[in-house]
């Protein structure tokens, strides 16, 4: 599918890629490096798969929307980034310079997200939901002719790459997982609070909407005018939270909610594989710890210290790993922690990546600031 690849050649913009129309988004924010755009065709759906990427009149290709940043090195190892649920590959725009200083960096926004296609989503099961994401980024991955690449999962992200890694480990050098969502089940948390929570008339109304497939996306297209309003107010309490003193300026923190805003509003799509892959309370239906014993690809967790995601359940992980593993905290970071301390992230990105960028990888010892767990 290669040739279904349409290029557009935008080269050193001053700002960070755009993902959906209309909001330039995280926009300029201040991108030096060249990037190239695309929207690469992953046709109608896998082939020989009785899941395809909609149920419905349309036989219409569907595309993924990409951006590369190409390192000035040719050697440089392949990066390949994932965003996490409700997001798209703008939320990266702290890091995408650095990165890309070591790596040849691409990011997608997966489908049903940002600016890629946005398929009516019918899937009605654990199993046919895992399979839209999963099998859509391998015709992604088919139509960009790439093997031998480090994935990196973000939150929900997280959970995708890792089930892709599970599904074809022969593409994926090493696994970064940051923040990400999936680990445990509700059984397993021993979540003694959701089950009193529960009980309340809040906990008995909230869990209804979460089977209902009431996303917050859903809110925000129903307040209108006052949806932009309730945003701004979230990206300037959530990206405030953790500051490494690099805060974001007025202008980012503008064009970002500009950003959050016009991803979130936008036809619904991905956002409704919530209810599909987790219970209420964010816990797995088909937890990443059961299948820990499988692993095949070494894998670095990133935390910040700060993230609401439990680190404990990476360690759980570990224990049954066949493969090498370690865990990685990042000081002044919540569980938007590549935003909240770009410059420790990208620290821990390059110690994680050490034996595809140094010469001597057992020489390198933990940059300073980090911990491990």
């Amino acid at each position: 599918m290669a040739e279904g690849i349409a290029k557009a050649e935008l080269g050193s913009s001053g700002a960070a890629p755009p993902t959906t129309g209309g909001a330039a988004a995280a926009a300029e924010a201040k991108s030096r490096t060249p990037y190239v755009q695309e929207k690469v065709n992953i046709g109608t759906g896998p082939p020989g798969s009785k899941i395809r990427w909609f149920r419905s009149k349309s036989n219409e290709p569907r595309f993924i929307n990409t951006v590369t940043f190409d390192s000035k090195d040719d050697d440089s190892p392949t990066l390949v980034m994932v965003h996490g649920y409700g997001a798209s590959q703008g939320f990266f725009f702290r890091n995408y310079d650095a990165l890309a200083s070591r790596f040849r960096v691409i990011a997608i926004d997966q489908l049903g997200w940002g600016g890629s296609s946005r398929p009516d989503f019918t899937c009605k099961s654990t199993e046919e939901t895992e399979a839209w994401f999963i099998d859509s980024f391998e015709e992604w991955r088919k139509a960009k002719n790439l093997s031998n690449f480090i994935l990196l999962g973000h939150s929900f992200g997280g959970y995708v790459a890792a089930k892709y890694a599970l599904k074809h480990p022969e593409h994926v050098q090493h696994l970064i997982l940051v923040g990400p969502a999936g680990f445990s089940s509700e059984a397993e948390a021993k979540s003694e609070w959701l089950t009193r929570f529960r009980a309340t008339w809040k906990g008995a109304i909230l869990s209804h909407l979460w089977e209902s497939n009431f996303t917050p996306q859903k809110l925000i297209r129903g307040l209108g005018p006052w949806g932009p309003h309730l945003v701004r107010r979230y990206t300037s309490a959530r990206f405030g939270s953790y500051s490494s003193g690099t805060t974001l300026t007025e202008e980012e923190s503008r064009l970002l909610t500009d950003y959050v805003y016009h991803t979130l509003a936008a036809k619904a799509s991905g956002e409704l594989c919530l209810k599909h892959i987790f219970s209420f309370g964010a816990f797995a239906r088909s937890p990443l710890l059961h299948s820990a014993s499988e692993w095949k690809v070494p894998t670095t967790f990133i935390y910040g210290f700060q993230d609401w995601m439990n680190y404990q359940g990476a360690q759980e992980a570990r224990k049954n790993m066949k493969v090498p593993c370690e865990i990685i905290r990042v000081p002044q970071g919540g569980h938007f922690v590549f935003i909240d301390n770009p410059s420790a992230f990208h620290s821990a990105m390059f110690y994680a990546c050490r034996r595809f960028l140094s010469p001597d990888p057992d020489s390198e010892s933990l940059p300073e600031g980090l911990s491990s767990a």
